[in-house]
């Protein structure tokens, strides 16, 4: 087993974005999407002018693209488990731990893990008899995949 990325943010948009896919899905959701993905420096643009973030910045002003936290906890989902994946039973055996698991169609299992919370913690991840040992650092999300 071999963790794709653990990355850690401090963004609250991000632990936000995190914490409520996992939950979503966990709870039979069958797909998440943003109302906004990419905005401009204002938060527009925006028909009715309730100007808000958005996981992508773009400054039309200086030329710029700014990448928020969310961007990056929403990429654990989007980037690896794949269309037509399907949930499977996961279970975080303690309370300050959030996860979900998913096995695509070529038989991959993907687990995304969060540690919310403001100290490390060790996890221990089992399947089909075999496990591995992860530190979720603090703040961070964490994605593995089961080949």
């Amino acid at each position: 087993m071999q963790p794709a990325a653990v990355r850690q943010e401090n963004g609250i948009p991000g632990k936000r974005y995190g914490r409520n896919i996992i939950g979503d899905l966990n709870n039979h959701l069958e797909a998440w999407i943003d109302w906004n993905l990419v905005l401009n420096e204002e938060g527009g643009p925006n028909h009715v002018g309730n100007y808000c973030d958005a996981p992508v910045i773009v400054d039309t002003k200086k030329d710029e693209v700014h990448y928020n936290s969310s961007y990056y906890y929403i990429g654990h989902f989007s980037k690896f488990i794949k269309p037509g994946a399907r949930r499977i039973g996961s279970q975080a055996t303690n309370n300050r731990l959030l996860a979900t698991a998913f096995e695509n169609i070529n038989g991959e299992t993907v687990a995304v893990l969060m540690n919310a919370n403001d100290r490390e913690e060790k996890v221990s991840i089992s399947l089909g008899g075999k496990s591995m040992m992860l530190v979720l650092p603090e703040h961070s999300i964490a994605t593995v995949i089961i080949h």
